[in-house]
């Protein structure tokens, strides 16, 4: 997924607040935050995915 699909799927307040929270980080990133970010991008990834999908053959006769 490009950034211009994540922040299209998300929206700028989102991924600005996921900036925010991997900035604010000092060290390995917390679980809860990798967690988080999981949660919120897997449906947004399986939804990408799901376009990009070719579509089915139909079946022979």
């Amino acid at each position: 997924m490009t950034g211009a699909e994540r922040r299209a799927l998300l929206g700028d307040a989102v991924v600005a607040d996921i900036h925010a929270r991997v900035a604010q980080s000092t060290g390995p990133v917390p679980e809860e935050v990798i967690d988080t970010l999981r949660r919120i991008l897997a449906p947004a990834m399986a939804r990408v995915l799901a376009r990009k999908a070719p579509a089915p053959a139909a079946e022979a006769a």
